[in-house]
């Protein structure tokens, strides 16, 4: 008997718990919200008690908050679900609404003479693995950088070619040819960033055959010095630099993670003005328009007048001809 009462104490109490777990996920609306589970956002068309919020606005928003959130995580378990990696992922479906964005579309990169030349030809990119066999160590080492396979740069000796100068140092020339071929590279990366800007420069070789400009000078220094990772944050300015006259200036937005009080106090006051009966009026911007609007009304009329009075001198010497003619 004893035995029988402990084991129904225990089901009653998982019961209870039971019914705490589902008190918690549930949440009851006079009108179901509309989902788009694509954007992961929820629609609530139920019309907001009035009388809450103007007693406590801040809890009625966080619980108003939290039921919604709480009824979209529920249509969420209800997707299909995948594993991926020993985690449980959802398989959301396409959205349904179409958010605009904060930010203009990236352009696309204009493609590099290369590209352009592989595209013309047909020429497939192919990977190439990082590891390659080194003849010399017998072993497999990196195809690029430290300790890199065939690397000719730690050869201690050099053949010299059968038509070079003999007397000539071929350790400085192999060095030179390097520099010659990075340097090379930089002058070809530089060009692709003018092409892109829409910057006229001479070829490969060739130089200017005017004497360049103050202006052209600048945007040049401007160019070389946002070509940088940092986009010129970092770089130092010449002695007697100026700052580049219509260079453009950056879009300024809102950071979309940040300060969460601010944007709870812009909220606040939005609602604030939806619900308020008599509507906010600036008056000192009123005024404004309304003598702006005024004062082009007033220029309007002066040059139609103007015009008037144009066409009415040259009618009156016409005509004044026409009668000389007559006499003589």
């Amino acid at each position: 008997m004893r035995m029988a009462t402990v084991v129904e104490d225990v089901l009653a109490a998982v019961e209870r718990a039971e019914a705490e777990r589902l008190k918690c996920i549930s949440v009851e609306k006079e009108l179901e919200l509309e989902f788009d589970l694509g954007n992961l956002a929820a629609l609530d068309t139920n019309a907001p008690n009035v009388r809450d919020f103007r007693q406590n606005p801040e809890e009625f928003l966080r619980s108003l908050a939290r039921d919604n959130t709480q009824l979209l995580i529920n249509a969420i378990w209800k997707l299909p679900t995948e594993r991926v990696q020993e985690v449980i992922v959802a398989k959301l479906p396409e959205p349904t609404t179409r958010i605009p964005r904060e930010k203009a579309l990236p352009k696309p990169r204009p493609p590099t003479r290369w590209e352009e030349f592989a595209k013309l030809k047909g020429i497939q990119k192919k990977k190439k693995t990082n590891l390659v066999w080194d003849e010399e160590k017998k072993e497999w080492r990196r195809r690029w950088g430290y300790k890199r396979a065939n690397d000719e740069t730690k050869e201690w000796v050099i053949e010299v070619p059968e038509k070079a100068d003999p007397n000539e140092d071929q350790f400085t020339k192999r060095v030179k040819a390097k520099d010659e071929r990075v340097a090379k590279n930089e002058l070809n990366r530089l060009r692709n960033i003018a092409r892109a800007q829409k910057i006229k420069v001479p070829g490969l070789g060739l130089t200017p055959t005017d004497q360049p400009s103050k202006t052209e000078l600048g945007k040049a220094i401007h160019v070389a010095k946002s070509s940088t990772a940092s986009v010129g944050k970092f770089q130092d300015k010449l002695p007697k630099e100026k700052e580049l006259r219509n260079a453009g200036k950056k879009r300024k937005f809102q950071p979309l993670i940040g300060d969460f009080s601010a944007e709870r106090q812009k909220q606040l006051e939005l609602l604030k003005i939806m619900s308020s009966k008599k509507p906010k009026l600036d008056l000192t911007k009123a005024v404004n328009r309304q003598l702006r609007e005024d004062d082009q009304e007033q220029a309007a009329k002066r040059k139609k007048m103007a015009k008037g009075r144009k066409g009415g001198k040259g009618h009156d010497r016409k005509s004044a001809m026409k009668q000389r003619g007559k006499r003589k």
